[in-house]
């Protein structure tokens, strides 16, 4: 069901949610807000179904701010996405004007749900430090994109302007990778690693977030190479090669779905890594509310990654 709401207010998209949910027999279980904030020329259909898949495994008051020209006059359109087409959430999107653009957190306030967390996300272009944000600065989680924002130096901005509860679905993105590298390790408990080094596509972040987890987790220098052809997209890292003292234990891609996994001494084994959409790594990202301490080390890590 869709309710649209032109030149609207933020009471009354409260009195017409608070209307359907006694007429409809609308769901009651949500269990945090969501706010997203994205530009009218984003892709706002593809950022929508991202939201409906992600939070059908998070049931969720969704508020979606879409901001449009801040010169125009000052104004606010809004439709109510509720019941099946919203999956299991509720939904409300908000088309914003005017000096309604450089004040989402008051947009917001009316509309959140009591006593339950908050979390921002930035699908496209996050802010420099998102816990300064007006979103940011009421969320206890802030989720950003980079993979969709690459220009300048990315990451160097997310390391500098990390706060606690801040994270990235670049991050997220690497999450079975990680699980294989982990195994691999595990096959060779007493090895020492000595250096390491990572290839893959060179405008791709979680290439280069991977290489700081390894930096921070191993207390190495890793050096990151870059390839000339993208990797499978359900792993991003080529090649990963740890030189350790009982020689090189090697995680690489052999085709679009496959990674193959070499230890010293050891048959060699081969994963299954598919891709994952933008819906489940901020699903994984939501599962967990707490400051992700992983992520930060992996951001100090940078450091220690020397680039070639």
């Amino acid at each position: 069901m869709i309710i649209s709401l032109p030149d609207t207010t933020t009471r009354q998209i409260a009195a017409t949610l608070i209307n359907a949910r006694e007429n409809y027999s609308l769901a009651t279980g949500r269990v945090l807000t969501l706010l997203a904030a994205l530009k009218a020329r984003d892709d706002v259909n593809q950022i929508l179904s991202t939201l409906r898949n992600a939070t059908r495994e998070h049931p969720a008051r969704v508020l979606v701010l879409i901001l449009g020209d801040e010169n125009h006059p000052t104004s606010l359109d809004a439709e109510l996405v509720l019941a099946a087409d919203a999956g299991a959430s509720e939904m409300v999107v908000m088309h914003l004007h005017g000096e309604l653009t450089r004040h989402l957190d008051a947009v917001v306030t009316p509309l959140l749900l009591p006593d339950t967390p908050i979390v921002a996300w930035w699908p496209t272009h996050a802010p420099a430090r998102p816990a300064e944000a007006p979103l940011g600065n009421i969320a206890q989680r802030r989720i950003a994109n980079t993979h969709n924002n690459v220009t300048g130096n990315a990451l160097l901005r997310a390391s500098t302007g990390y706060t606690p509860g801040d994270s990235d679905m670049m991050w997220s993105r690497i999450t079975p990778w990680r699980g294989v590298v982990a195994s691999a390790l595990d096959r060779c408990p007493d090895a020492t690693i000595t250096a390491a080094e990572v290839t893959g596509a060179p405008q791709d972040p979680s290439v280069d977030i991977a290489a700081g987890w390894l930096a921070s987790a191993l207390g190495t220098t890793v050096t990151r190479h870059t390839s000339s052809q993208n990797a499978a997209v359900g792993a991003p890292i080529d090649l990963l090669t740890l030189h350790a003292d009982i020689g090189d234990i090697t995680v690489e891609v052999v085709d679009q779905h496959t990674v193959k996994v070499a230890v010293p001494d050891r048959a060699d084994t081969f994963v299954a890594l598919t891709a994952r959409s933008d819906a489940e790594c901020l699903a994984e990202e939501l599962r967990h509310l707490h400051a992700d301490a992983t992520y930060a080390r992996a951001l100090a890590g940078l450091a220690h990654v020397q680039a070639v």
